[in-house]
């Protein structure tokens, strides 16, 4: 058996999931890092992206965070996200029209436009389009 770590997945609406993991791998500023047990004290953000935990026994699940934060101390790991989603609950078609709006936003730059804005809401469209994509990955092998 192997060792786990307890995590707690936190968004502002609500807890999406709390339990024992032998790994969880999150993406952050410095790129895609994982937590096993063991793993020393760490505060870092998060980037839009995937959050995958590897549940004792071995079953994996997939979330998705628009951001936040993930904290390691002792044996638990805890990842305060802005927005988080279960993979299965992600919205493929709302996904793929929000990053064509944001793409639109900054190809039609006008004097309005929040440059930042556009790019974050193209950055987090573009992370659930490619959460889906390795759910649908894993499901095809």
């Amino acid at each position: 058996m192997a060792l786990t770590i307890h995590c707690d997945i936190v968004s502002a609406e609500a807890q999406i999931f709390s339990g024992l993991v032998e790994l969880l791998v999150a993406s952050g500023s410095s790129g895609e890092m994982g937590v096993t047990y063991g793993h020393t004290p760490l505060l870092t953000d998060l980037t839009p992206g995937t959050v995958r935990v590897v549940l004792q026994g071995g079953d994996e699940e997939v979330y998705f965070v628009s951001g936040g934060y993930l904290e390691v101390q002792g044996d638990v790991v805890t990842v305060l996200a802005n927005t988080a989603v279960r993979g299965e609950d992600l919205d493929e078609e709302a996904a793929e029209a929000a990053r064509k709006t944001a793409e639109e936003a900054l190809a039609n730059q006008s004097s309005e436009l929040d440059y930042s804005l556009a790019s974050a809401q193209l950055a987090e469209a573009s992370a659930r389009l490619a959460t889906l994509r390795k759910l649908k990955n894993r499901a095809g092998r």
